[in-house]
């Protein structure tokens, strides 16, 4: 039998080529998801229905709805994902309190509390993976997207806290770390926007989520046991 992965906001283009990946290796999944279970069924429709081993919906920047995602939380999890998050562009000072107290709670308090959840089934078997999906704005900042760039930027600082403290009970935490990829959360931009930023990358190429997948599927096998507290850039070469 496979673990019991969990992966938070599934039906993302990333979280989407994260968990298709795991079913390949032999996992068995429990998805999040918040709204698009249309495109959550979707591309699971190919997919063996037996790995699937249950989905979850909640929206997980409310009190409400991580509530909800613990109470279902009853299958042991051997690993969790951290794949779901949204953007936020514009200027700092036009942007409301109430985005930022959305953001945060998204990915920063959704991730202790949901990582605080399962950490003792995980303690006690002296064995777990906890890997962040995170940001090259977590290290290096974007203008027009400072609060997007802060909640990654701690979501960075927990990996590398939780793995020090997690460590001698056999538990990994690590982060992968994407660049420019291919998903909507680019859609926004212009042909000639995309076209700058693909020139200053070394790689010449947008990343793809199968970039992202594969990094992960890498942190998820016994034989990166070792590695643990990284936040493990997935960027072509870009801004490094």
């Amino acid at each position: 039998m496979g673990r019991n992965v969990l992966v938070i906001g599934a039906s993302g283009d990333i979280g989407t080529a994260i968990y298709k990946q795991l079913i390949t290796e032999g996992d068995q999944l429990i998805l999040h998801y918040h709204q698009n279970k249309k495109a959550l069924e979707g591309n699971k429709s190919d997919l063996h229905q037996e790995s699937i081993l249950m989905e979850i919906q909640a929206d997980l920047s409310t009190t409400g709805g991580l509530n909800h995602l613990l109470k279902q939380l009853t299958l042991p999890v051997d690993a969790v994902i951290f794949a779901s998050g949204k953007a936020h562009f514009g200027l700092f000072q036009d942007t409301e309190e109430t985005i930022m107290d959305n953001m945060l709670a998204l990915h920063v308090k959704a991730p202790w509390l949901i990582s605080r959840h399962v950490l003792p089934q995980m303690i006690a078997r002296k064995k777990g993976k906890i890997i962040m999906v995170t940001s090259i704005w977590g290290e290096v900042g974007a203008s027009n997207e400072v609060v997007y760039s802060s909640v990654k930027g701690a979501q960075n600082s927990f990996v590398k806290a939780l793995a020090k403290e997690v460590a001698p009970s056999g538990i990994s935490v690590n982060a992968v770390s994407p660049g420019f990829i291919e998903t909507k959360m680019n859609e926004h931009l212009l042909a000639d926007e995309k076209d700058m930023i693909i020139q200053d990358i070394p790689a010449s190429r947008a990343g793809t989520v199968d970039d992202v997948a594969h990094t992960v599927s890498f942190l998820m096998n016994e034989k990166s046991g070792y590695i643990n507290g990284e936040i493990m850039h997935v960027t072509g070469g870009w801004l490094s």
